[in-house]
């Protein structure tokens, strides 16, 4: 049975099925920079539990404004003065929508500009591939504001710029922008132009593998660094097996013996 994303109770994100398969979510609370209120995580569970199932073949996230996302609705928090008890039930639903996005198997590509900031950061390394433009800026404010991390970054962030520089990030506010954002592993692709149709290029070439392929590299990936490297060998073997086997992936293998696929070639990426 296939979701139609349309029916979906959404209203905080905008959303754009196109016919290649590529669905375009925008965050669409520029007012508060796109930041994030309980309605909107829910949402994301909602939208991201449907994904695989809505026949969509890669996603760009993106946001309408200046910013990608400023994180924590901190307004909302002051004025829902949480318990304990209710503020870990909220960080859960973050947890549960940002772990639809890493393990859901469809390739999600965020195009990131202005703030991509606290929770905003923790959203971005959920997805697969996020781009940056000239005006991305990446921050932990959470030292500063009283607070901690409570949607990921201890998992994801630290996974990509390793445990001292995320600790550096919250403890001092250190920003990281431009190319030296790349070379930590915020990003990785940087354009002096938009970072929405960079992103809209690369959802459209992952949109163009087959779907179990995709699934693998988008699920499998992050299922296996959990593990054991015994216990992922064996787990990657398994996936192979499948994955390396599908009928549909028999006509592509073909064009290679022949000699008719399109070759490897570098290709300027340049910003």
């Amino acid at each position: 049975m296939t979701i139609d994303l349309h029916a979906l109770s959404i209203k905080n994100l905008a959303l754009d099925l196109q016919d290649d398969g590529v669905l375009v979510a925008t965050l669409n609370r520029p007012a508060k920079r796109n930041a994030l209120n309980a309605e909107t995580v829910e949402e994301m569970v909602t939208l991201f539990s449907a994904v695989p199932r809505a026949g969509v073949r890669a996603v760009v996230l993106a946001a309408e404004g200046d910013h990608f996302c400023a994180g924590l609705d901190l307004v909302e928090h002051h004025r829902e003065d949480r318990s304990p008890a209710e503020f870990m039930h909220l960080c859960l639903r973050w947890h549960e929508a940002f772990n639809k996005m890493e393990y859901g198997g469809v390739p999600i590509i965020a195009a990131l500009k202005g703030a991509v900031v606290g929770g905003g950061l923790e959203l971005a390394s959920s997805a697969h591939i996020r781009v940056a433009d000239a005006s991305t800026y990446f921050a932990l404010p959470e030292g500063q504001r009283g607070l901690f991390t409570g949607g990921g970054a201890t998992i994801r962030v630290a996974g990509l710029v390793g445990k001292a520089r995320m600790i550096d990030m919250m403890l001092t506010g250190r920003v990281y922008q431009g190319q030296e954002a790349v070379d930590v592993g915020l990003a990785q692709h940087l354009v002096a132009g938009s970072s929405f149709d960079r992103a809209l290029d690369l959802a459209r070439r992952a949109a163009q593998n087959l779907p179990l392929t995709n699934f693998a590299i988008c699920s499998a990936i992050s299922h296996l660094g959990n593990m054991s490297a015994l216990d992922a060998s064996y787990a990657e073997a398994v996936v192979a097996g499948v994955v390396n086997t599908q009928p549909a992936a028999r006509e592509r293998l073909d064009a290679f013996a022949k000699g008719t696929a399109a070759r490897v070639r570098p290709t300027n990426q340049d910003i």
